[in-house]
């Protein structure tokens, strides 16, 4: 079904960029700050020459994290298990699962002290705001989701990009979609541990390609390019791949791991979400289908447990993983298991087979 198609070097004659990380445990960030003093210094270094700096940081708004600093009170989602994300420029809190948002109280919902809440960590918003005040007389584009609203809004940025009219790009996963930017020649990426971990098993895989794809937009024509990674683990294969530029050997470290897990490609993977606005409801079915799981040698069954996001749009969410080897036809064993099963009113069931998300 599959053919490899290796690409071993670039188009043209561009070279690869230089990459390299930079170890926040010896190089710490100031208080409010998400630049380090080498990458600040090569953003000077090349703004002085004339050339163009991409700001990477796969995160949305302003800040993940809006926390009441007297009582701690954290702002959440009322429909989801999730924090609301504070976008500056329209002054509101907003849920990324949902929608849901409001505007930014002026004191604490929980404690009514006046003032008292502050952003936690960054957002391209913050970075952004933060590249104004180290170079308050360049231009600057954030190309994000909620920046960029429409197709002929991302034409005009590209564009003005192209004519050298932009000096720091500041962006999401949307920049790394293959642009051409013959003048940008510096790449930092704010947060290179952002995804590296977690309970999703393709986790290094997707922080790799990402990584592997907005380090590509640097030194794309004759001017040589240079990659900066902020990173709390440089040691981590991810990092040792991007740096050294032996993919080979990450990707066969890589599926060692999968093998000895039994995860795809070497084995099947499946995941069952139980959710609906009940909780009773939902852990009752749960149970009922726990009770009738199948038992077979090549076929293990984990959970169920509160997903991820176990509160999603008004719905409680539990979740089954089911893994088996890959000679089981998990469609078939999926379809008797649930069949034995009378659905409870309100209670839905997901079923995601090798699934993407882990959420």
């Amino acid at each position: 079904k599959y053919d490899w198609l290796y690409l071993g070097e670039r188009h043209g004659s561009a070279e690869l960029p230089q990459m390299k990380s930079i170890d926040l445990r010896h190089h710490k960030l100031k208080s409010g700050s998400w630049i380090s003093t080498p990458l600040q210094n090569a953003l000077t270094e090349n703004f002085k020459n004339g050339e163009q700096s991409l700001l990477y940081l796969n995160r949305r708004g302003y800040a993940p994290l809006t926390l009441c600093q007297s009582c701690g009170h954290r702002m959440e989602c009322p429909h989801c298990s999730a924090w609301l994300v504070e976008h500056h420029k329209w002054d509101r809190l907003e849920c990324h699962h949902c929608g849901f948002n409001l505007r930014k109280p002026e004191g604490c919902p929980q404690c009514e002290k006046k003032n008292s809440l502050i952003a936690c960590g960054p957002g391209v918003e913050r970075v952004a705001e933060e590249v104004a005040t180290l170079f308050p007389e360049a231009r600057l584009a954030v190309m994000s989701s909620d920046e960029i609203s429409s197709p002929s809004v991302l034409k005009e940025v590209i564009e003005s990009i192209e004519r050298h009219e932009i000096d720091f790009i500041i962006g999401t996963q949307i920049v790394t979609k293959g642009y051409h930017f013959p003048m940008l020649t510096l790449v930092g990426v704010i947060d290179a541990d952002l995804g590296i971990s977690g309970a999703d098993p393709r986790a290094a895989e997707r922080t790799w390609q990402q990584l592997e794809q907005v380090a590509g937009r640097a030194g794309r024509a004759e001017r040589a390019g240079r990659v900066l990674f902020q990173t709390y683990q440089p040691d981590h294969p991810v990092l040792r791949a991007l740096i050294s530029g032996d993919k080979d050997l990450f990707l066969e470290q890589e599926a060692t791991a999968r093998e000895a897990q039994n995860l795809p490609p070497y084995g099947k993977l499946a995941s069952l979400i139980i959710s609906g606005p009940d909780k009773n409801n939902v852990i009752i079915y749960c149970k009922m289908l726990s009770r009738s799981a199948p038992h077979y040698k090549d076929v293990k069954i984990l959970g169920p447990v509160a997903a991820p996001i176990s509160y999603l749009r008004g719905n409680y969410r539990y979740r089954f993983l089911i893994k088996a080897n890959a000679s089981v036809n998990i469609q078939n064993e999926l379809s008797q298991w649930l069949a034995q099963i009378t659905m409870k009113r309100g209670v839905r069931i997901q079923v995601d087979i090798d699934p993407y998300s882990f959420y």
